[in-house]
């Protein structure tokens, strides 16, 4: 299992630990994974995902999964969650047609 977020694709990073003395020491900076079961209001079911804790603070401030796709970039987005905000989007529009 990858240590990369499923929702917005943040992923390992490398940096150095820099002592008192100006020792460098190569280390892995991991994301705080958490594995978290999120309702789709418009598809009606859940979502199995392993996000980042910031990612899941990032989409209750902005109102659900829902908002949270419909409102971000492709390119934010990992290729599982484009197909997500794909399905969301047609749903979104099939009930529209049907209001109008």
């Amino acid at each position: 299992m990858s240590r990369r977020c499923e929702l917005t694709g943040k992923a390992v990073q490398t940096g150095n630990l820099v002592s008192h003395s100006n020792h460098k020491t190569r280390t892995r900076f991991l994301p705080n994974l958490c594995n978290v079961t999120l309702t789709s209001e418009v598809l009606e079911r859940s979502i199995h995902l392993r996000i980042a804790a910031a990612s899941l603070r990032s989409v209750e401030h902005r109102g659900g999964l829902d908002a949270f796709l419909l409102k971000a970039s492709n390119e934010q987005l990992s290729q599982s969650m484009r197909v997500i905000k794909r399905e969301i989007t047609k749903k979104h529009a099939a009930a529209a047609a049907t209001a109008a």
